[in-house]
């Protein structure tokens, strides 16, 4: 019988591959893109002010336990907040869902690939020669994804009922609320339903309602949510980006409206 040897293949160095296609193109967008966002929210989120307009009121300050604005839950700004520390009502509240997209199962791929090069693509050689994964420090703490997931279907209802709020306008002739569609409305309101199809296409969610169990016919309830987060969840790096676009762009557009540099569009 004749007898042959297999060898292993040898660790490149960073970079070197056997690939004929533009691999790099895919992380330099992601480090592109996570990068302008990243930039553009702790931009927002230092700002502290023009971030409400009646009852427009940006994602990133929502919701406002303590502030300036009508939407202030327990007043302005606590007195035992230190003077030298900066203030922003963004500051209470924007740990929640960032400490959610951090630690999602795709986002990790994302920026692992881009920001690390661990590795910068598939089959693509990369600039460390040991993995250690996430059974150690510090990676490990990414498992505490699965409990920023019920902070974030928290932030989905909020944001929901800022989408709900978005529809009532205040009569400047009886100083009533009344009923009405601005721009800012739908804007608050697809908003919403991206970062809804986001959270719940969650991998965390999707064993949660029904990953847990061998069978699942005999449970029509769990295995129709399993089925729709399996769904969302097929999109997922879809909803990731446009729900991450979309909120930068509804905090853009109530800021700019605020200072009068936009004008909001009453449809009726």
């Amino acid at each position: 019988m004749a007898s042959s040897t297999t060898s292993l293949p040898v660790r490149g160095s960073f970079g070197q591959t056997m690939r004929p296609d533009a691999w790099w193109v895919q992380p330099v967008a992601v480090f592109l893109g996570l990068t302008v966002a990243l930039i553009y929210l702790n931009w927002a989120a230092f700002q502290g002010e023009f971030y409400a307009l009646g009852n427009y009121l940006s994602p990133l300050y929502s919701p406002e336990i303590f502030g300036d604005t009508s939407h202030a839950l327990f007043g302005p700004r606590p007195n035992i907040w230190p003077e030298w520390l900066p203030w922003s009502p963004a500051f209470l509240i924007l740990w929640a869902p960032a400490g959610f997209r951090v630690t999602c199962y795709y986002y990790r791929g994302a920026y692992y690939k881009a920001f690390w090069a661990d590795p910068p693509s598939c089959s693509v050689g990369e600039p460390r020669k040991s993995y250690l994964g996430e059974r150690s420090l510090p990676l490990i703490l990414q498992n505490v994804h699965r409990y920023f997931l019920y902070l974030a279907l928290i932030f989905i209802v909020i944001l929901s009922f800022d989408a709900w709020r978005a529809l009532w306008f205040l009569d400047p002739a009886t100083g009533e609320e009344t009923l009405g569609l601005g721009v800012g409305t739908l804007v608050l309101a697809l908003n919403a339903i991206l970062l809804g199809g986001y959270t719940l296409g969650c991998h965390s969610l999707r064993h949660l309602v029904g990953g847990g169990l061998d069978v699942l016919f005999d449970k029509p309830i769990r295995r129709t949510a399993h089925a729709c987060v399996g769904c969302l969840n097929k999109r997922h790096m879809l909803w990731a980006w446009m729900s991450l676009f979309w909120v930068c762009f509804t905090d853009l557009y109530v800021r700019l409206c605020s200072m009068g540099i936009w004008t909001d569009l009453r449809l009726f």
